[in-house]
């Protein structure tokens, strides 16, 4: 499986309004908060990898990205939160965030982590944000505010066979520009790797 993803800032009002006005449709927005680790048998920073436990709660339909909803209060829902295990492998290309992905949903994810930690590996950092989902075109947009960063918008499809990763990444230059953003923008960059660098 292959993630095409293309993620550039923008003000997220004005995406959901032309979002609106092009028929998309709110599916979803969600509190997040992810857990970044560190290998005991090799840097994830220098292979380009990544392996993380995300927990994540529902928000309310008014509790969007951009509505103030406090992400640090996630810590006092952290009990009900689900949680997935996902591993990334290097980027695929240049044009376009596209990447291998595996995920799967963990019962407990206090105790994926416990099982992470017995085995060597480390908690490295933590990105918490609020994500609005929404279905257009064939894609998942999504409308991100990172604790400690910027607004995002990412727009991605997963396919199924690397032949298919070329096709998928010009659609959804072509979705974006039709939303009123420009791919050109685009942060090849993880919310990890932003914040890391906003450290320095």
């Amino acid at each position: 499986m292959y993630e095409v993803e293309i993620k550039v800032p923008a003000d997220l009002d004005a995406t959901r309004e032309r979002l609106c006005e092009a028929g998309a449709e709110r599916v979803d927005a969600r509190r997040q908060r992810d857990t970044y680790y560190d290998a005991p048998h090799r840097e994830f920073a220098e292979t380009d990898e990544a392996l993380r436990i995300r927990r994540e709660t529902p928000l309310a339909a008014e509790d969007g990205p951009s509505s103030g909803a406090d992400v640090d209060a996630f810590a006092e829902a952290d009990a009900d939160a689900s949680a997935t295990v996902t591993y990334k492998g290097p980027l695929l290309e240049a044009a376009s965030k596209t990447r291998a992905e595996h995920e799967t949903g963990v019962d407990d994810g206090e105790a994926l982590a416990a099982v992470l930690s017995g085995l060597g590996f480390e908690p490295a950092a933590t990105v918490e944000k609020r994500r609005e989902f929404w279905s257009y075109d064939g894609f998942t947009v999504t409308l991100d505010a990172v604790s400690g960063l910027d607004e995002y918008v990412e727009i991605e499809r997963e396919v199924e066979a690397e032949g298919e990763v070329d096709a998928a990444r010009d659609a959804a230059v072509e979705a974006l520009g039709r939303l009123g953003l420009d791919a050109d923008d685009q942060v090849r960059t993880s919310y990890l790797g932003l914040l890391l660098a906003s450290e320095d």
